[in-house]
């Protein structure tokens, strides 16, 4: 019986260390994700996302994989400030939900622009790497 006892809490232990890791990298990956943006790294952002990523935005728009890259890789935005806060992270086995709050400006097309407020990204564990399947934010009202 001590055996059984023993094997289980040792498998626990496993679990508990793998999905500590695992929580790690992802939020290594949204940091990465901020980061790329910064750099208008669109390259980054491509092997971020999942081919069939959804970004639904405050005002109701989706967008795609291809869109969302797209704009990064577009010189006329120019965030200044990228920060995401208060992240929270809900692990259920391959997929990771992150939730916090987001700080952001720049220069999009010649205009200033600023924005706070929440974002929920799902993660998931696909071809042997993190990949955000779908992200949505909405903005503080001012």
């Amino acid at each position: 019986m001590k055996r059984v006892l023993w094997i289980a809490v040792a498998a626990l232990a496993a679990v508990t260390a793998s999905a500590a890791q695992d929580a790690s990298r992802v939020l290594a990956m949204e940091n990465a994700w901020n980061h790329a943006e910064l750099r208008n790294d669109a390259a980054a952002v491509q092997l971020l996302l999942a081919d069939d990523f959804v970004m639904t935005v405050a005002e109701g728009t989706l967008y795609n994989k291809q869109q969302i890259v797209d704009s990064v890789r577009d010189k006329s935005y120019r965030p200044d400030l990228l920060q995401s806060t208060d992240m929270v992270l809900h692990a259920h086995g391959s997929t990771v939900i992150v939730t916090g709050a987001y700080h952001e400006k720049g220069i999009d097309k010649g205009k200033p622009w600023e924005r706070r407020g929440r974002f929920t990204d799902t993660w998931m564990f696909l071809d042997g790497r993190w990949q955000c399947v779908a992200s949505h934010f909405s903005v503080k009202p001012k």
